[in-house]
């Protein structure tokens, strides 16, 4: 725009120029992946932080070299990392590997759902709808909180005695 606006007349007569208006409509996301033909995410929750790599393939999930089934024993921990697959609809297409370190069990399996969900959006932008609106994009940001001088936890106050 070689032009100067100094009126809003002026502003009008630019903003309906054909070059301003294309370059308005935002480009389609491109696909990110590397030389094997995986995306990598980074997944957190809690104290926990996931880094997860995704490539096509039978639905296989490894977790710190095991399998999904042996680290994570418990039935629900499972169907949290299925989640991502089931909501986007691609189910035993992707195969995954993933590192994961902090926090419990419960929060290295959120991590590495929210791993999961934003490599998959890397992988492939049209899935990005699907998994925003079951909100697996967004990072859960609630943490334990800090322990006040005073009080036995961080809210729990110490027992009171009258007498």
């Amino acid at each position: 725009m070689s032009e100067d606006i100094k009126s809003l007349s002026d502003l009008e007569t630019v903003a309906d120029t054909p070059e301003v208006a294309a370059e308005a409509v935002a480009a389609p996301r491109e696909p990110v992946r590397d030389d094997l033909g995986r995306s990598y995410a980074t997944g957190k929750r809690k104290d926990a932080v996931a880094r997860v790599w995704i490539k096509p393939g039978s639905g296989k999930v490894v977790v710190n070299g095991k399998a999904m089934d042996a680290y994570f024993a418990r039935p629900v921990l499972q169907m949290i990392l299925r989640q991502p697959f089931q909501v986007a609809g691609v189910e035993d297409q992707f195969d995954v590997n993933a590192t994961v370190k902090g926090g419990g069990l419960s929060g290295q399996a959120g991590a590495v759902k929210h791993g999961i969900s934003k490599a998959l959006q890397i992988y492939e932008p049209a899935l990005r709808g699907a998994l925003k609106a079951a909100g697996f994009l967004t990072r859960d940001s609630r943490v334990v909180e800090r322990k006040k001088y005073g009080k036995r936890k961080a809210r729990r106050s110490f027992q009171f005695s009258k007498r």
